[in-house]
């Protein structure tokens, strides 16, 4: 039997095997992303992905080449809702997979077990997570891209003691890694800064009343109360201190370093929460301010606290692996341990356990509900 071509049949079968060759010469390079993308903290989640996207979309212009094919990077995104066991979940499914670079998680205590899982799946794993156990592991493709706890916290409690002159503390922590371990920084530097603690509370990262431990540091008069957590417990937290007539101000680390606080805060947060954050001050003119210009014109919104942080890394991956020549994640992960990088948010080099060297961490309070910042260390 004969069958009849019509021209335009095979003018589309020409074009098919001319493009064999090419498509042939591109190598696809998936980039993970692990985060919560659902649930209180989704709002973080969401502005560090799009940190990813857009540091993605900037390598794919640059059309890198690898071993003669040029790279094309791809996001994978997954929800870890911040949740220890879907996190450990999300980092196996990126492991068979076969996604060997991935940003994340954002909280600690799912950076903790799920970086041995990417350790195990030869992961080169870039993680917001500031306890300091997070790079302790003696994993040698983790990367730590901000401050630890003990940076922010001491940070804090320094500027506590010397800038705004306070004698007693309370300190509050929501039992999750990050924020205990941030709270636990915090009290270690208050206490040679040669601060009182006064009283110590406890809550969870779901709690929405916070009258009852509120009410017993009352009793105790604090200067201040230190907070480790997150900013959908923080903002409630400071207004119940408004309306108790708790004097004190509210200190805490870089999740309070967030646009949400002023949204779920209100006016409540104005002059009264104080925060310490990986990263200089943000100056007009400087490449902080420029990318916070470029971020909310691709997304319609201001980027949060650690999109720059997660777009820097990326982009510091991708000129890895154009100057390694290679996308093995040994290579690449030695590149990143022997090099350093200029980013927007701070100039990005790692110690032999993956921790940022030199992290500057910027103090900021709320003016109009939005951040402001006052000093850098």
């Amino acid at each position: 039997m004969r069958f009849a071509f019509h021209p335009t049949a095979l003018c589309a079968l020409a074009s098919l095997a001319l493009a064999g060759p090419a498509l042939a010469q591109e190598q696809v390079v998936k980039i993970g992303h692990s985060g919560p993308l659902s649930g209180p903290n989704a709002y973080a989640g969401k502005d560090n992905e799009n940190g990813v996207r857009l540091a993605i979309e900037e390598l794919n212009a640059k059309k890198i080449s690898v071993g003669g094919k040029t790279l094309k990077f791809e996001l994978a995104s997954e929800d870890d809702q911040c949740d220890p066991k879907q996190g450990v979940s999300v980092a196996q499914k990126f492991v068979d997979s076969n996604v060997k670079f991935v940003l994340g998680p954002y909280c600690s205590g799912v950076a903790i077990p799920a970086s041995r899982v990417y350790d195990g799946g030869d992961v080169v794993m870039s993680t917001v997570g500031t306890n300091p156990k997070v790079t302790q592991g003696g994993y040698k493709n983790l990367f730590r891209i901000i401050a630890s706890d003990n940076q922010i916290g001491s940070s804090m409690a320094v500027y506590a003691a010397q800038v705004l002159k306070v004698k007693k503390v309370g300190v509050i922590d929501d039992r999750t890694a990050f924020g205990q371990g941030l709270a636990d920084e915090f009290v270690k530097e208050a206490e040679k800064q040669g601060l009182t603690v006064v009283g110590k509370e406890f809550t969870t990262d779901k709690a929405t009343d916070f009258s009852a431990i509120l009410t017993n540091l009352k009793g105790k008069a604090p200067d201040v109360i230190f907070y480790g957590g997150y900013a959908p417990q923080a903002a409630p937290m400071t207004q119940q201190m408004k309306r108790l007539a708790i004097p004190a101000k509210l200190l805490g680390g870089d999740t309070l370093c967030s646009p949400e606080m002023g949204k779920l805060g209100g006016e409540a947060v104005n002059d009264t929460v104080y925060c310490a954050q990986a990263g200089a001050m943000v100056k007009d003119g400087s490449p902080a301010a420029a990318f916070r210009t470029k971020y909310k014109a691709r997304f319609n919104q201001d980027a949060d606290a650690y999109a720059p942080a997660y777009y820097d890394q990326t982009m510091f991956l991708g000129e890895a692996m154009a100057k390694a020549g290679s996308t093995d994640p040994g290579k690449v992960s030695d590149y990143l341990h022997k090099n350093s990088h200029q980013g927007v948010a701070a100039s990005y080099a790692y110690d032999a356990q993956g921790n940022l060297q030199k992290a500057p961490v910027t103090v900021s309070t709320f003016k109009g509900g939005k951040m402001s910042p006052l000093a850098s260390y």
